[in-house]
C-alpha cells in the first residue's frame, strides 16, 4: 500500500472548467493500476490525513484495486468556532439544515469536489466506479454534490452528517444518481451533529426512493470499528 501527499498539479489534467486548481490531497492505493476510486471528505478542522489510516481496516478484497483520495479543505474562518481559521468546506453559523447557510462557500467547495471527480475520470476511472464519501461537514458536502452530480456514481456515503438545503433536493437532484446506493451512519450520542439530523437525511432519501442503507451506532461524533466494517462491506458491494 502506498500513501503520497500531492500538491496542486499545474498540468492540464489537474484543472476543470468548474473547479480550477485541484485541492491538495492524500492518495492511498490498495494495488497498482486502480480500477475504482473513493473520494473521502474530512470533517471540520481536520484534514485529508484524518481517515487515511482506515483503509487497511475496511476489509476490501485484494482483487479490488482502489485509489482513495483524501482532499484537504481550504483554510477559512468558522463562525461557530469563534471565527478561528481552520480547514473547512464552508463557514458554519450554526449546525442547521436551513439557517445561516454559507451558500457561497458551499458552492465553491462543491466546484472543488466536482473537479476531483473529473480528475479521477481523466485518469481513467469512470464516474460509475467512483464513491463520494465524507464525515460530518464532509458528509454534508458528499450528499450535496453526489445527489446532484450529472453522471452516475458508484455510491455516496455520509457519516455523522446532515442535508444542506433539503428543501431544494427534489428540484435539484440528478436523475443519473436517483438510484445510486447511499450509506448513512450516525452515532446515537453525537453532541456535534445531533442524531435527529441524521435521521432526517434517511427520511428525506427514503421519501425520494434512493436505495439507502442506514446504520446507527452507540457512539459520539466519531467512527467505530463496527461502522468501519459496515462501510467496507458496503463499498465492496458498490464495486461488485
Amino acid at each position: 500500500m502506498t500513501a503520497t501527499l500531492y500538491a496542486m498539479d499545474s498540468s492540464k489534467s489537474a484543472y476543470s472548467k468548474e473547479g480550477g486548481e485541484l485541492l491538495e490531497y492524500v492518495e492511498v492505493t490498495t494495488a497498482d493500476n486502480p480500477e475504482y476510486s473513493v473520494i473521502w471528505l474530512h470533517g471540520l478542522g481536520a484534514d485529508g490525513h484524518d481517515f487515511e489510516p482506515i483503509v487497511p481496516y475496511l476489509g476490501l478484497s485484494p482483487a479490488t484495486r482502489v485509489r482513495f483520495i483524501f482532499p484537504h479543505a481550504l483554510m477559512r474562518p468558522v463562525t461557530v468556532n469563534g471565527g478561528a481559521v481552520m480547514r473547512a468546506w464552508y463557514d458554519i453559523i450554526e449546525i442547521s439544515t436551513s439557517k445561516g447557510q454559507d451558500e457561497a462557500g458551499i458552492n465553491h467547495s462543491a466546484d472543488k469536489v466536482r473537479a476531483l471527480i473529473e480528475f479521477e475520470i481523466s485518469r481513467g476511472i469512470p464516474a460509475s466506479k467512483i464513491i463520494l464519501a465524507g464525515f460530518s461537514q464532509g458528509g454534508a458536502m458528499a450528499l450535496n454534490v453526489g445527489l446532484r452530480y450529472g453522471e452516475k456514481l458508484a455510491g455516496i456515503m455520509a457519516l455523522s452528517a446532515y442535508l444542506l438545503f433539503p428543501e431544494r433536493l427534489q428540484s435539484e437532484f440528478s436523475k443519473a444518481n436517483s438510484e445510486t446506493p447511499v450509506f448513512l451512519g450516525h452515532g446515537t450520542h453525537d453532541p456535534v451533529v445531533p442524531y435527529f439530523l441524521g435521521q432526517e437525511v434517511e427520511s428525506a432519501l427514503q421519501a425520494g426512493q434512493w436505495p439507502v442503507e442506514w446504520h446507527s451506532y452507540p457512539i459520539p461524533h466519531s467512527v467505530s470499528q463496527p461502522e468501519i466494517a459496515d462501510i467496507g462491506r458496503w463499498m465492496q458491494g458498490c464495486f461488485s
